[in-house]
């Protein structure tokens, strides 16, 4: 087989079956006249090099190939970068805090392994950002080559403004450091700035548009599941240090049990807040929705309630039960957290008594969103 040959299969196989046998025609009769013409001027026959020189004009395969390619020359056009871009930059800030918040509680536990700690944060950081990096181009990549338009792409409203903070690092900057003079300084200067009536930009200590809340628990919706499938992994969760050396985090059977329930119920979230991005017009239908999840959510945690144990730490030949329910929501409970000493029994005694607390505030904060979900079905009307 000589080289023009070759160069014709590299370029066919680049080309879909249907297409391929024309183009390669085609391409073939320009090589050819090329060469004809070229032995015409000079008299003789091309060597090797000559005719290599001859395909090197007419470009390289993949090149080539694209030429006669039919749908987008992009896995993201330009007119979907912008949006890639956003989802990127706010994606990998959002994974950025989490990695920090789970250092700052590896180091506050455990100061000595605060190495490691920082190592651990950046693997997670940089898997969590390739992760995120791959999905988006995955999904930008399908909306390009199917030729998809979101009504997100032409339709907008200047009241969603502010949810594009979730990008920019100053804002994120300001909201972790409002105790600094400099993030002081920000703040009031950007407040100065806006319209006393107009929207704010994020960060700022102001009420939250729909839009932008809807878009905040769409990016952890989505960390969320991304974790709880195992996709992403959140260093520290499996394991931590006491004096007495590692402690090792074995979840309890209640958790394989609602697997299934808490992944459909994430999903049924993050189907929702799409929904309120899409159309942010059907503010009472989104309300209508809203309700049965955080019923759903409600169920769940009193799922959790009723199983009582969650965890079971090890650390050696000693074992601990995390145990949580309705009995820790109490004073007592916290004065005992408070008398606790650090030993593997008081450490499941202080995990179960917080955990329990901070379910009870979450299922609190799912009936208030009921009920206002409730009073936005009876009083809005779209």
């Amino acid at each position: 087989m000589d080289m023009i040959e070759r160069y014709l299969e590299a370029v066919a196989a680049q080309l879909s079956t249907e297409d391929r046998e024309d183009i390669v025609a085609e391409l073939r009769d320009l090589i050819l006249s090329r060469i004809e013409a070229r032995e015409e001027e000079l008299g003789r026959a091309l060597t090797d090099d000559e005719k290599e020189a001859i395909l090197h004009e007419i470009g390289h395969p993949l090149v080539v190939a694209a030429r006669y390619r039919k749908g987008p020359d992009s896995l993201i056009g330009p007119e979907l970068f912008p949006y890639w871009l956003f989802g990127a930059k706010a994606g990998l800030l959002v994974i950025a805090g989490l990695q920090v918040l789970v250092l700052l509680l590896r180091i506050m536990t455990d100061p000595v392994d605060s190495g490691q700690a920082i190592a651990q944060a950046f693997h997670g950081f940089f898997s969590g950002g390739l992760t995120l990096l791959g999905a988006l181009t995955f999904a930008g990549a399908i909306m390009e080559h199917y030729d998809i338009k979101p009504a997100w792409l032409t339709k907008w409203r200047a009241g969603d403004l502010p949810a594009f903070g979730l990008a920019d690092p100053a804002a994120w900057g300001m909201a972790m450091g409002s105790g600094a003079r400099t993030a002081r300084d920000g703040v009031k200067a950007a407040a100065a700035k806006a319209s006393a009536d107009g929207p704010r930009v994020w960060g700022l200590r102001v009420q939250t548009k729909p839009a932008a809340e809807a878009l905040w628990s769409l990016v952890f919706g989505v960390v969320f599941v991304l974790w709880w499938i195992g996709v992403i992994r959140i260093p520290g969760l499996g394991e931590f240090a006491l004096r007495g050396g590692e402690v090792s985090v074995a979840a309890a059977p209640i958790w394989g049990v609602l697997f299934a329930p808490i992944l459909a119920w994430a999903v049924a979230g993050i189907a929702v807040d799409a929904i309120v991005l899409w159309r942010p017009d059907a503010a009472r239908f989104c309300a209508v929705l809203k309700i049965p999840l955080a019923a759903a959510g409600l169920w769940l945690g009193w799922r959790l309630f009723q199983a009582g144990h969650w965890a079971t730490l090890a650390q050696g030949d000693q074992t601990a039960r995390v145990v949580g329910g309705t009995t820790n929501v109490s004073f007592e409970a916290l004065r005992a957290v408070n008398e606790a000493g650090r030993g593997l029994a008081d450490t499941a005694m202080t995990l179960g008594s917080v955990l329990s607390w901070v379910l009870a505030v979450a299922m609190l904060g799912l009936v208030f969103d009921i009920l206002t979900q409730m009073w936005r079905v009876v009083t809005i009307r779209d």
